[in-house]
């Protein structure tokens, strides 16, 4: 399956993290000594059921790399328009292609596994649109301090995933819903209302479900589609915030140290294990069982000789 990480934002003076990109892509802003959508790719790169990466937003001056085979394409100033850019690129590399990620740039905590395991279970149906979500208790016992907002349902609060599985057609069709959906992601009151004011009344009274609301966005779509529940919270841990940016820099920086000293200090233990017979037969000395062994043998003898 191939990727599409989006990648065009570029904040604005007026908006939180233009203090950090210095009116550059929000996707190379430094994270842990990488581009934040550098720690995207590196797990599609190592994602099994990730084909090609096409990176909408970026050139190849950026600087990012990826082990799978990567095509640039240009902003086209609004995220539909790049996930169409993407979808079309898609088709152009493969025409048979029916189904796609959809990644963002900003999520620089996502694992290869995590991408594989959405791709999996996603594939065991066939609908059009598989929409991630997180549970709040995931989301905060994760990352406790990331300050998320979240949608409350009368069975759960969650918070959306960036990281989607899509149909193809869904490219093509009701792209003025699509629309008013992606350009209201950060409220969930006015995304309900674009699907209904019914709707929009029994969220805002508590007697919404999260399986009402998918039968709700698909009747009004015409579509079939499936919210995909996370037990992982890095999928939804975007970065908008400066406070989400340093939770990540720690957090990822953490990782880093971790998986370098981790491998030293199992190669110590063998070596250490490996010395212990080498120092015996240094000093001439036997290994103990060795040692034991022929105690008892000549112990045999000796009796035998006795009778």
């Amino acid at each position: 399956m191939d990727a599409i990480v989006t990648a065009g934002g570029i904040p604005q003076p007026d908006e939180p993290l233009y203090a950090y990109s210095h009116g550059d892509s929000k996707a190379l802003i430094d994270v842990a000594g990488k581009p934040m959508v550098q720690w995207v790719l590196d797990a599609l790169s190592d994602a099994k059921q990730v084909d090609n990466v096409i990176i909408v937003g970026l050139s190849p001056k950026s600087g990012v790399s990826c082990k799978k085979p990567v095509y640039y394409i240009s902003n086209q100033g609004r995220m539909l328009a790049n996930i169409v850019a993407g979808v079309n690129k898609a088709l152009e590399l493969d025409p048979k292609t029916k189904y796609v990620l959809v990644v963002s740039a900003d999520i620089p905590a996502l694992k290869a596994h995590m991408v594989d395991w959405l791709v999996n279970t996603a594939m065991e149906t066939k609908d059009d649109l598989y929409y991630g979500v997180c549970p709040r208790d995931v989301m905060e016992a994760r990352f406790p301090n990331s300050k998320r907002t979240y949608t409350k349902f009368k069975d759960m609060q969650i918070c959306g995933s960036d990281i989607n599985v899509s149909h193809v057609r869904m490219a093509t069709e009701h792209l003025d819903m699509w629309e008013r959906l992606i350009g209201n992601r950060k409220s969930p009151l006015r995304q309900a209302a674009a699907i209904g004011l019914g709707t929009a009344f029994l969220l805002l009274t508590g007697r919404l479900t999260l399986a009402d609301a998918v039968e709700r966005v698909c009747q009004r779509l015409g579509i079939k589609g499936r919210a995909i529940i996370w037990n992982h919270a890095e999928p939804c841990m975007d970065v908008d915030k400066p406070h989400q940016l340093e939770l990540m820099r720690e957090d990822l920086a953490r990782q880093e140290r971790d998986d370098s000293s981790g491998p030293k200090k199992t190669a110590a233990k063998r070596t250490v294990k490996a010395k212990e017979p080498t120092s015996r037969s240094r000093k001439g000395l036997k290994p103990k069982a060795s040692v034991k062994k022929e105690a008892s043998v000549s112990v045999t003898k000796a009796k035998a000789k006795a009778r």
